[in-house]
């Protein structure tokens, strides 16, 4: 499927043509006439040759059209929709997909534009919008919603009918909404038969059932302020469930709308604090996201540089840059007190550029900044020294005067480079400042906010230049990818307080959330435009808490990843294609995992659709979720299977591999007895690694799994290497042992998960007499890890387990499988011992790291003293 650029850079609409033309055309304009700029090309909307404008009170909602070569370029033949227009308009094709909503002006009236693309099997592009109108006549100026086209609650206002509790933070520009919902999905369970006085030789190793159950979820959402009055409409509408009487509102907007919110929605307004607010969220944010701080580096191949996740989040310094500066000092979850601030701030950058280049909106002014040089208005060292001042080692480079080449200069200055100029100098006082506050406290985080910041890369680099040089490089000026909604999830926890939101871990839903975008249109040609989009962010509660492992050498320093794809561009290529490649077998797999459902073959493909476009966007714009890694891109998979209710499609797989493996058992042991103490060793050994390449995850495997279907445990031994194995360790392991083993909580590709791991033992226990014996004196202990993915985050494990290993003194650690052990954990180091083992089944990795598919990794580390 292509994606035409001039399709791609559709970043507004307007009315005001009536005809067809190519861009150097030229464009006659006609009053009242209906059509849509899609730049480069204008649009007539037409049934055959008559003109269809658009009716008196806008009601268009549809319109496909056509896209067909001609001579000297390409026309487009439009067919309208409702409203006047004919009903012989076809729907959008199947197989289209959203390119982007944007924000139109037709006629008096203001209307989102979703515009869908499709190319069918005879090469023709078939452009699919949807209309909708924001306000219209008679409606006392707040008109009515076309709540199926413009805000779809599957894709904005998600889960919002069983919504229990608000939260809205208003600033200038931006409105964010915080809701917490009841999400309704399907779980699958396994249970033991009962087996007893039964002959179970042909039958399953236990009941598999798909279950509905019920979860948590926070839904954060980011618009323009000029939405709040349709958003207010929509979510009245579809308010249904909820029993709440009170909306808890911050920042400067919440006294401005109180009113219209308490109309709309008829729930009190309960006004928080807003510095209260944002400290909240960013205790939040920082405990809870994974890759949630960063830096920034524009000159670095790497825009974003993510930081690891310290578990000791206090102290820091908090500097917001609103309308002024306000600087904080952050000690505990409740401790924090005012230090410092400045009225130099965002509302100066904003009123003064506003006075020196006319321009009134802020973001057009950054936009200005983005393009201006500011050497053309400042006056440097090296202007008034000749070059660098040696005695104080300052560089000729370096500012000496804001705006001191215009006392002597006699030409106009361009409104680019004075607005650069008086970026740097608000951003040089703020940085100073920041600096002089973090080293009198003695912190070493400073993290930056505000409307100021928001993720424009002008703003963020003239403030880390500032910091830098101010703290000589001791300080790194850090931003949150989430910085928006710090206000909004403050709040929100305010009014959660009765439910105690904190005692619980809470996860980023990657299938929900819109990402952290770009605004650099020059690299990332694909970004959405700044105004007029909703940015969305989720994250359900986890079902038990997660801690660090205790035996990690030192978590602030853990990086679980092996390979940040961010930062390396062929790895990031091959990965994103070998997901992409491998997404119609999963779209098929986990539609056949559900045989008897009708609509398991639209879902499969929603989900592809879905994945798909995250792929997308991850290669556009590979930092939107945080670090790029194989455990995100794996992660964003299971996120999204679960969000078409396919929680475990290779539970009937795992069912059949664990039932062939338990007829096994026997002779397995009756052989592993027969050899003598080293020989078991290694033996042992091979099996495990035998175990790890059933991989449904590895395109190797899983071709032959899937064209040899007696493909069993002595074929899997047959394909591993012989020793000297690509790392091997064995020599040094076989002289002692001691092991602590877990499982994933929930399913992940075929991965053994806790509640069948207890199963298939129990079955074995009933089996043999030496595991039945372990299992009653606790010397062997079931335990799960927390997580549901094929990779793991040692950061973020299971409370339970984490108390376990200290209680039981734990001295060894064994981390099995490709995921576990060369995805992630491959440089972890430890406190104990540890062993890290797996078998290579991708033959691109596998050569990256000096061996063949299927070479195998025996790791075994013995910590420093």
């Amino acid at each position: 499927m292509r994606r035409p650029h001039r399709v791609s850079q559709a970043l507004s609409c307007r009315v005001g043509c009536d005809t067809v033309q190519t861009p150097d055309a030229g464009c006659p304009r006609a009053a009242g006439s209906a059509g849509v700029l899609l730049p480069p090309l204008w649009i007539r909307f037409s049934l055959g040759n008559t003109p269809a404008p658009l009716p008196e009170r806008p009601g268009l909602s549809l319109l496909v059209a056509v896209v067909t070569p001609r001579a000297g370029g390409r026309s487009l033949r439009a067919h309208g929709g409702e409203g006047g227009a004919s009903a012989r308009s076809p729907p959008a094709p199947a197989g289209s997909r959203l390119i982007r909503i944007i924000y139109a002006a037709v006629s008096i009236t203001c209307k989102f534009m979703r515009i869908y693309l499709h190319t069918d099997e005879a090469g023709q592009e078939w452009v699919a919008f949807k209309m909708a109108e924001r306000g219209g006549r008679g409606s006392g100026g707040h008109g009515s919603l076309d709540k199926s086209i413009t805000l779809p609650p599957d894709e904005i206002f998600r889960n919002l009918e069983n919504a229990k509790r608000f939260a809205i933070d208003i600033g200038g520009s931006l409105t964010k909404l915080a809701y917490y919902s009841t999400v309704q999905h399907k779980v699958a369970r396994v249970r033991s038969f009962d087996h007893s006085g039964k002959d179970i030789e042909n039958e399953p190793l236990y009941e598999i059932t798909v279950q509905e159950e019920i979860t948590a979820r926070l839904h954060f959402i980011k618009f323009e302020n000029t939405y709040i009055e349709t958003c207010l409409d929509f979510i009245k509408d579809h308010l249904v469930n909820t029993e709440t009487k009170v909306i808890k509102a911050t920042g400067g907007g919440a006294y401005k709308f109180k009113d219209l919110i308490e109309k709309k929605l008829g729930l009190k307004v309960d006004k928080e604090d807003v510095m209260t607010c944002l400290i909240k969220g960013c205790n939040f944010v920082l405990r809870n996201i994974p890759h949630e701080v960063f830096a920034y580096q524009k000159d670095s191949d790497t825009e974003f540089r993510f930081q690891t996740n310290d578990p000791n989040i206090f102290p820091y310094l908090l500097v917001n840059i609103g309308s002024g500066v306000s600087i904080v000092k952050v000690e505990t979850e409740d401790k924090f007190e005012w230090i410092g601030g400045s009225s130099i701030g965002g509302g100066t950058f904003w009123g003064l550029g506003a006075l020196l280049t006319k321009t009134k909106k802020f973001d057009e002014l950054l936009q200005l900044a983005s393009k201006g040089q500011h050497t053309n208005v400042d006056m440097l060292v090296k202007d008034v020294y000749g070059g660098a001042y040696q005695t104080l080692g300052l560089s000729g480079n370096l500012i000496a005067s804001s705006f001191g080449k215009s006392t002597t200069a006699d030409k106009e200055f361009s409104k680019e480079d004075m607005a650069k100029s008086l970026l740097h100098m608000i951003s040089n006082d703020i940085g100073q400042l920041a600096c002089l506050y973090a080293k009198l406290h003695n912190l070493e985080k400073i993290y930056f906010g505000g409307f100021f910041i928001r993720g424009h890369p002008v703003t963020m680099r003239t403030i880390t230049y500032s910091i830098n040089f101010f703290s000589k490089g001791e300080v790194q000026a850090l931003f949150l990818r989430h910085e928006g909604y710090l206000g909004a999830i403050g709040a929100f926890l305010k009014g959660a307080e009765q439910d105690n939101p904190n005692q619980y871990s809470w996860g980023e839903n990657y299938a929900g959330s819109s990402g952290l975008m770009s605004t650099s249109p020059d690299v990332y040609p694909m970004q959405r435009t700044r105004s007029g989009t909703f940015d969305m962010l989720e994250m359900d509660r986890l079902e038990r808490p997660l801690v660090n492992l205790p035996l990690l050498k030192d978590p602030s320093t853990y990086i679980p990843d092996t390979v940040d794809l961010t930062d390396d561009a062929m790895a990031r290529k091959y990965w994103l294609t070998c997901f992409e490649e491998a997404l119609d077998g999963v779209a098929k797999r986990a539609a056949a995992s559900q045989p008897d459902s009708m609509d398991a073959l639209e879902r499969a493909e929603k989900f592809r659709q879905k994945y798909w476009n995250k792929l997308q966007t991850l290669r556009q714009q590979p930092f939107a979720y945080g670090t790029l890694t194989v455990r995100s891109l794996l992660d964003t998979r299971e996120h999204c299977l679960n969000e078409f209710n396919f929680p475990d499609p290779y539970s009937k797989i795992k069912q059949k591999e664990n039932g062939i493996a338990l007829k096994c058992f026997h002779s397995v042991i009756e052989s592993l007895d027969s050899l003598d103490w080293e020989e078991r060793q290694f033996a042992l050994v091979k099996g495990l690694l035998a175990g790890n390449v059933f991989d449904w995850g590895a395109k190797a495997v899983s071709d032959v799994l899937e064209s040899e279907p007696q493909f069993g445990f002595e074929e899997a031994k047959s394909k591993l290497q012989e020793r000297p194995w690509l790392q091997d360790s064995y020599n040094q392991w076989l002289e002692r042992l001691k092991v602590i083993l877990a499982c994933n909580s929930g399913p992940a590709l075929n991965d053994v998960t806790y509640s069948e791991s207890l199963i298939v033992t129990e079955r074995i226990a009933a089996m043999d007499p030496i595991i039945q014996s372990a299992l009653k004196e606790e010397k062997l202990l079931l335990v799960q890890t927390g997580s549901s993915s094929p990779c793991l985050d040692l950061s973020r494990l299971d409370k339970g387990l984490a108390v376990l290993v200290r209680e039981r003194k734990t001295d060894l650690v064994i981390i099995e499988g490709m995921g576990r052990a060369i995805h992630t954990n491959y440089y972890a180091a430890f406190k104990c011992e540890s062993l890290k083992l797996a078998v290579i089944k991708n033959s691109w990795l596998a050569d990256r790291l000096g061996g063949k598919i299927f070479s195998v990794i025996f790791k075994y580390e013995v910590p420093c003293q």
